[in-house]
């Protein structure tokens, strides 16, 4: 019995040389080592000897198990080695190829129109106070003397809450909260998203965003404006763009205007763009009514001033010769990344 534990031992150790193969070396454990293996087979046979000869071929068993285990155990360690070596090689890198580039993000386009806005008007003194988009009824349209019937107070144009709140539809509640608790001088403005009752086209969306400014001081006057939009305008469009003021009619100034630029593509000519006119109207403006004034506690017989409101999406898509307002919300990459 002894000879063949020897022979199994230099039978295990053949085939366990001869392997290269983790699947195929633990098929040989099983065979040599497990419940049904050639080892446990001799090891069952022990009842058969004598007493005497029993320890003696028992450790002999023991021995050989030992011997085969070492032998599983330094192959696998070396068809590891194998393994990760051969893998390392295949995964080698060549440090001379150029890396990856990493696409650089853009600011989008209306970020970017709001940032330069903000930029010009706070070189000229101006200060940015935001506000809530969800807003009072009084603060959106009471104390902007609002008539009770005026069409923009409809469930049609704006967003109700309920019967006292609204989305705001103007930033303008933020130039009254402004007012009610500054003394003037007031040198404001207020950028922020607005909401009304659009349906969304080419040039109208039911959340967009405005900038609107308010200057309350002695001895305001018109010309006070028409100097601060003259110089907005060339800041923002060229030193060759001009302004013109219209007549108009708002609630929350008297008297009212509606602003054009000359037309940035033929500078006054008269083109496709501004439909043969010269001129684009860019925004809403006019001296602060005096009932505005005195409902926020400021008397209109010692102060004066003006405000002005205009859609940062219009000057955005102006800037930039966009011609459809949607654009600037689909976030698709391949539009944002042209700017």
């Amino acid at each position: 019995m002894l000879e063949e534990l020897k022979k199994l031992e230099e039978s295990a150790s053949a085939e366990i040389d001869k392997t290269s193969d983790l699947t195929e070396l633990d098929a040989i454990r099983v065979k040599y080592l497990g419940k049904k293996g050639y080892l446990t087979g001799i090891l069952r046979t022990l009842g058969q000897l004598t007493a005497d000869q029993r320890p003696v071929v028992g450790a002999a068993a023991n021995e050989v198990r030992l011997k085969i285990e070492g032998f599983i155990e330094k192959k696998t360690k070396k068809i590891e080695e194998a393994s990760l070596d051969t893998r390392l090689k295949a995964e080698r890198l060549d440090v001379t190829l150029p890396g990856k580039v990493r696409e650089i993000g853009r600011s989008h386009p209306l970020r970017s129109t709001e940032n330069r806005m903000v930029e010009i008007f706070l070189r000229m003194g101006f200060e940015v106070v935001e506000g809530p988009e969800v807003e009072s009824v009084y603060n959106n349209f009471d104390a902007l003397n609002a008539p009770a019937d005026h069409p923009s107070r409809d469930m049609t144009d704006t967003f109700y809450i309920s019967d006292g709140v609204v989305l705001r539809t103007q930033t303008s509640p933020v130039q009254i909260r402004a007012m009610k608790i500054r003394k003037p001088p007031i040198r404001i403005i207020s950028p922020g998203r607005v909401y009304r009752c659009d349906p969304p086209d080419a040039t109208h969306s039911p959340v967009f965003h405005q900038l609107e400014g308010l200057v309350i001081d002695k001895g305001i006057s018109l010309s006070h404006l028409k100097g601060t939009l003259d110089l907005f305008a060339k800041s923002m469009f060229g030193e060759g763009t001009q302004t013109r003021l219209r007549p108009h009619n708002f609630p929350f100034t008297e008297p009212s205007v509606e602003v054009d630029f000359s037309c940035f593509a033929c500078g006054g000519k008269g083109c496709r763009l501004c439909k043969g006119e010269g001129w684009i109207e860019m925004l809403g403006a006019g001296m602060v009514h005096p009932n505005v004034l005195s409902e926020c506690g400021i008397d209109p017989e010692v102060y004066s001033g003006f405000a002005f409101g205009m859609g940062i999406e219009r000057i955005a898509m102006r800037k930039f010769n966009i011609s459809d307002m949607r654009a600037l919300y689909e976030n698709d990459v391949r539009f944002i990344g042209q700017f």
